[in-house]
């Protein structure tokens, strides 16, 4: 089973949170106000040095990036540290507590509420546009009315599906609603011999990466408009989980799939349909071999009320109490261009957070990814409080119920509100 949660990005439990923030001199919150508005940049290049913390391959490729920062900066110095991202976190959080965080980061999306809370990311300048963001990629660089950082990259998540055995059942569309998606993956089994009509989580970590898209879809959600009542009780919720549900009570999906094992399936038909991201791509081909790109498509969401998507990805953050604070912003400007979004794309195949990027050639001229440029005009990032994690656990030990024991939708949500309004927002 391929796990969601390639790209989606772990928090840290309530009490150790008060904890941090306590050692961090944090202000009280709950008042709602903004931040105070962000000192402008020194003009000029800039010089002297400045540390960056990058994850996982980001942190491994970003030095190639940065060589034309330098060229245009020569006086400065950028010393990249690569993070393992099972590790991150915690190096994160224990540098605030020590005051020893990088000038620059790579941070998780729904790091950044928590990061914010802690009082350890500096407010945009205005002098950064950020007019040119995916709306939901901005949303999660936004607290409290107030940008932290900007988006870096961004990815969300589309419907594989193999095109040739959807043509051998006799379907030559892909499917545009939640009934179509459906009827999708009964022909694949039907007609198309398929051990399973498509692959989804049932439940545990990361379900709530594809749970959540679809209450969006009909017009759900689990956070109020304002950031401070959590809604995961309500029928459009609850609809949209009976749907999920039903991929599993009606034999459509594995309730007990294996780990691992989704590239394989999806290339010998056993399984030819799942929810993932870009990086699959590369995945499938490399198991399918020479020819096998022209044997699947993409489609964005089925839709109910709209066709909604996870959106992930992660930000850039100049963390207070730099010392090189001009010049930690002038990376994260260049870092920004939409023309070094693209080269970046190129050295990473991360897909841009600026919308001027997607119109270069490189980025827009292969149709897959045209795909995922439609559906990040409609998807969305979750939640932004600081407790958006603690939370989405508890939801995924209650789809997990609904997927595998067959509890009740609504009872699932009334569990999963109680234990959220016991967690609070961290607000």
């Amino acid at each position: 089973m391929h796990r969601l949660t390639r790209r989606a990005f772990t928090g840290l439990g309530l009490a150790a949170t008060a904890t941090l923030a306590a050692s961090c001199g944090r202000p009280d919150e709950g008042d709602g106000s903004a931040a105070d508005p962000a000192e402008p940049i020194a003009e000029g290049p800039a010089t002297g040095s400045l540390t960056v913390w990058a994850m996982g391959a980001e942190g491994e490729k970003l030095p190639e990036l940065l060589t034309g920062f330098q060229e245009e900066n020569p006086d400065v110095t950028v010393e990249v540290t690569p993070v393992p991202w099972d590790s991150a976190h915690d190096k994160f959080t224990s540098a605030i507590a020590a005051g020893t965080a990088p000038d620059v980061a790579q941070v998780g999306s729904t790091w950044m509420a928590e990061f914010v809370g802690l009082s350890a990311l500096e407010p945009t300048p205005e002098s950064i546009a950020t007019d040119d963001y995916f709306e939901g990629a901005l949303g999660s660089v936004t607290v409290d009315d107030t940008v932290y950082g900007v988006p870096w990259y961004v990815e969300t998540r589309l419907v594989y599906y193999r095109k040739d055995l959807a043509e051998q059942a006799g379907i030559t569309e892909p499917p545009t609603d939640w009934d179509g998606l459906v009827a999708l993956a009964a022909a694949f089994q039907e007609k198309a011999d398929a051990t399973w009509g498509i692959s989804l989580q049932p439940g545990g970590q990361g379900s709530w990466q594809t749970v959540l898209p679809l209450m969006w879809s009909n017009g759900g959600g689990v956070v109020d408009e304002a950031g401070g009542e959590f809604t995961f009780e309500s029928a459009p919720n609850e609809e949209a989980l009976a749907y999920y549900q039903s991929y599993f009570t009606d034999g459509l999906a594995n309730p007990a799939p294996a780990d691992g094992v989704t590239e394989q399936d999806f290339v010998s038909g056993a399984v030819p349909m799942f929810i993932s991201g870009p990086w699959m791509m590369s995945a499938v081909e490399a198991v399918g071999g020479e020819g096998f790109a022209d044997k699947y498509g993409v489609f964005v969401m089925p839709t109910k009320e709209t066709s909604s998507s996870f959106l992930g990805g992660a930000n850039l953050g100049v963390f207070q109490g730099t010392e090189n604070r001009d010049a930690a912003w002038k990376l994260v400007e260049y870092l920004s261009r939409p023309e070094v979004q693209v080269q970046w794309f190129s050295i990473s195949t991360d897909l841009p957070a600026q919308k001027t990027a997607w119109e270069d050639d490189s980025v827009s001229s292969n149709e897959k990814f045209e795909a995922f440029r439609t559906q990040l005009d409609t998807a969305l990032a979750p939640p932004v409080i600081a407790t958006w994690e603690q939370v989405a656990a508890k939801f995924d030990a209650q789809v997990e119920e609904v997927c595998k024991n067959d509890l009740a939708p609504a009872e699932a949500l009334a569990t999963t509100q109680s234990d959220a309004q016991a967690i609070g927002t961290g607000a």
